[in-house]
């Protein structure tokens, strides 16, 4: 099996702009997941923390992050985040599906 590349961790706004943050996200999510070698990709407020937002992304190898990744976050994004900790990880081995 090859490597996958597994992006996650999170962003912090202020809670009052997070809704506005994550609309402006809309476009990169439908691009994302139109991208070549996009398994997933979803960006979401938290269910407990009102300025904290998830990062979830699957690729199937890292050239197609970076293919993807491009120029990053609009200068208006970068201006909006208090905080971010974000990693890659690259996975090798099967995926086993939970449950069933």
């Amino acid at each position: 099996m090859a490597e996958h590349v597994i992006v996650s961790g999170h962003l912090t706004v202020a809670p009052q702009t997070r809704d506005e943050y994550l609309r402006g996200c809309t476009d990169v999510v439908r691009a994302a997941r139109a991208a070549p070698g996009c398994l997933d990709f979803a960006i979401g407020a938290d269910l407990i923390e009102p300025g904290r937002i998830n990062v979830f992304e699957r690729w199937d190898s890292r050239a197609a992050v970076e293919a993807f990744r491009g120029d990053g976050p609009s200068d208006e994004q970068n201006a909006a985040l208090l905080d971010a900790s974000v990693a890659e990880y690259v996975v090798s081995g099967a995926a086993r599906p939970l449950g069933s």
